[in-house]
């Protein structure tokens, strides 16, 4: 449960009775391949998934067969946190990668919740910091160009890791796809393709091996006006 209680600490001051109490619920533990689905659109699941290790999306699936990925998630997150009070489940939560995951039962958090509001509060806080990410997700789909898409999701995603000790030195492993890319953001494949060799060619960031580093962090964030105060951040790892 530690990748919780890190996530939770990045937004919000955690005692140790609340760390005692995450540490003690019951959680089921697994192992899973990559890109399996966890919960599926429709379904009406009774636990939440923790991610431990790996990468996991959100994502719908059009009746014609295109992607649209709403979201990434690296460890400490819970993508389907909203199931807990929205019993039917309005999208699919899979993996990317290989992934380890700790599944809540809902009554459990319920009775964590109840017993402790601080902590109901910090959940909430969390899917309220997950909303305004989906702000900013729309508004590169709708106003950023591919290259200010891109790059705003690259610093994002460093910033997550980092507040969460899985980043250092503007550089991270990034086990993204240019096909999800695409599924995120909007994007053809080709359209793609071309952003990332522009940014390249820039010598903005480095991208080998699925390891991204980025080059010069104050030219791309301001080439995406990237400001991370929509992920309030109040706190990040040693």
């Amino acid at each position: 449960m530690d990748m919780l209680i890190r996530k939770l600490e990045s937004i919000s001051r955690i005692s140790d009775e609340e760390r005692r109490a995450i540490e003690h619920l019951p959680v089921t533990g697994r192992h899973l391949a990559a890109h399996q689905d966890i919960v599926r659109e429709k379904d009406q699941p009774s636990q939440c998934c923790l991610l431990l290790e790996g990468w996991m999306c959100r994502y719908q699936v059009l009746s014609e067969g295109k992607r649209q990925i709403f979201s990434f998630h690296i460890p400490g997150d819970i993508p389907d946190l909203q199931s807990l009070h929205l019993k039917v489940m309005d999208h699919s939560v899979c993996t990317m990668t290989q992934a380890t995951v700790a599944f809540i039962p809902h009554e459990a958090l319920l009775e964590l919740t109840a017993a402790l509001p601080d902590i109901a509060a910090k959940l909430w806080r969390d899917t309220l910091v997950d909303g305004a990410i989906f702000r900013q997700w729309m508004t590169g789909i709708g106003r950023r160009s591919a290259t200010e898409a891109i790059a705003h999701l690259f610093c994002e995603m460093y910033v997550k890791l980092e507040a969460v000790g899985l980043a250092r030195d503007h550089a991270y492993r990034l086990p993204i796809t240019q096909a999800e890319l695409g599924d995120a953001l909007g994007l053809s494949n080709v359209h793609v393709n071309r952003t990332l060799r522009e940014l390249r060619r820039g010598e903005l960031i480095t991208l080998h091996g699925g390891k991204l580093e980025i080059n010069n962090w104050q030219e791309i964030a301001k080439l995406c006006d990237f400001d991370p105060t929509y992920l309030h951040l109040e706190r990040r790892a040693a």
